[in-house]
């Protein structure tokens, strides 16, 4: 089964950095686009930024500049890297991928960041 497990969350100063993985198994990781969440107490979850297979990137502009989504196929895992961190990243973040047309979520790694 799929299963996606996220980690590296935690509470960090603001201007600090973080950096989250993502652990895949369950499906052909190399084949798929991954993509990272985020939802913030009372916001609506929130595409922060995708990889596809051949490693073209996406990044929402509040992190352009900022974040920086990478993956390793030989390791089936995906990471993304936050720097410059503001307390308005403070929220649950997600990855998510799409495998045969079913939305996969893992559980979510919190991360706080105190001004």
């Amino acid at each position: 089964q799929v299963q996606l497990v996220e980690s590296g969350g935690g509470l960090v100063q603001a201007g600090g950095s973080r950096r989250l993985s993502c652990a895949a198994s369950g499906f052909i990781f190399r084949s798929t686009t991954m993509n990272w969440y985020r939802q913030a107490p009372g916001k609506q979850r929130e595409l922060v930024a995708s990889i596809s297979s051949g490693g073209s990137t996406y990044y929402a502009d509040s992190v352009k500049g900022r974040f920086t989504i990478a993956r390793d196929n030989a390791k089936n895992t995906m990471s993304l890297q936050m720097n410059s961190l503001k307390p308005e990243d403070t929220a649950v973040y997600y990855c998510k991928t799409v495998w045969y047309g079913q939305d996969y979520w893992g559980q979510g790694t919190q991360v706080a960041v105190s001004s």
